[in-house]
């Protein structure tokens, strides 16, 4: 599916979402209703918990962020399967607790299908020390029965295809497909690329993405691509008319770079990149307010990866529009 500029998620009514949805939450809805914020300081204590010298900022109770399950509630469920798929996201799941969107990495295996993990490694977190699954090996120079038959942090659960998780996500639910790898060890990740260097990534990233999106165009959910690297992002442009979002790692300025080569709908920062939280500092951020400027850009931003009630909270205070949360009802525990 080739990107028109009759298809274009910016003439849709959603920045993210292929087609318009009445959403409890409004799927990545667009940069509106930004909340304003003054200079915060930036004390922390060594336990993490902001000293009297920072002040919260003032909520804003209109603000209703976008939440999205990394790895289907990495925090709470068996990452990536379809079992957290379903957690998060099906339709017995009560409403403070259900995700606008789940979160899930997709990786080929030695067979060319896709499936949905976070590693390199069947078995190779922490060092070697954690097991993710009972199996071994990488999992793109591993047959696609090994892989699905691998159990997940022994969990009774084991790894899915791609397609499965999908079905488990119902169709009101949006999917944010993470494009981890395209089978390869010599990733660019974070690095911003021109010419033959981007275009050489490109090719590279463009026969994986093309099997992911031919799965995503099975299925009826709104879906945003997004991907450390800017090779699959370029890909996702060319194959298809998903919206698509730069992870940021390190640079802002990069990251944004990125995001305005590729016309990106979103930006996905980590939670230290964020100005105006206790979480970042000039030295981390460049001195650039990542939201401020994503939204004069007419970009969103979606940050990761949250784990705390008084994380969401003040991130939502400072205008990000969407969380990308380890746990369930986050954004029903503020104690406003």
């Amino acid at each position: 599916m080739t990107r028109s500029d009759d298809d274009s998620p910016a003439d849709a009514s959603s920045a993210t979402a292929r087609r318009p949805r009445a959403r409890r939450r409004t799927l990545l809805a667009g940069t509106a209703g930004l909340a304003a914020t003054g200079a915060l300081g930036l004390a922390y204590t060594d336990g993490g918990i902001p000293t009297d010298a920072f002040e919260p900022p003032e909520p804003d109770l209109d603000a209703d962020p976008t939440l999205i399950a990394h790895r289907g509630f990495a925090g709470e469920n068996p990452e990536n399967t379809v079992a957290a798929a379903s957690a998060a996201a099906g339709r017995d799941v009560p409403d403070s607790r259900r995700a606008d969107l789940v979160e899930v990495d997709a990786v080929p295996t030695a067979d060319g299908d896709v499936v949905a993990f976070h590693d390199d490694r069947l078995a190779g977190r922490a060092g070697g020390a954690l097991g993710l699954t009972d199996a071994e090996g990488v999992v793109w120079e591993t047959d696609t029965e090994t892989v699905t038959d691998a159990e997940v942090l022994g969990s009774g659960e084991t790894v899915p295809l791609l397609a499965d998780v999908l079905a488990a996500v119902p169709a009101d639910v949006g999917v944010n497909v993470e494009l981890k790898n395209p089978g390869r060890t010599d990733l660019r990740s974070g690095e911003k690329l021109s010419g033959a260097e981007l275009a050489e990534r490109t090719a590279v990233w463009r026969p994986f993405v093309e099997r992911v999106v031919g799965i995503l165009d099975d299925h009826d959910n709104a879906v945003l691509l997004s991907s450390f690297c800017e090779g699959a992002l370029a890909a996702s442009r060319e194959v298809s008319s998903y919206p698509v979002a730069p992870i940021l790692s390190g640079s802002v300025e990069d990251g944004l770079e990125i995001a305005r080569e590729h016309d990106a709908e979103a930006v996905h920062p980590p939670i230290d990149l964020v100005r105006g939280t206790p979480f970042a500092a000039d030295e981390v951020t460049g001195g650039v307010d990542l939201v401020e400027t994503a939204h004069a850009e007419g970009r969103e931003v979606n940050v990761w990866t949250v784990e705390t009630w008084y994380e969401a909270r003040l991130l939502a205070a400072v205008g990000v529009d969407g969380i990308i949360a380890d746990y369930a009802g986050l954004l029903d525990r503020w104690p406003w």
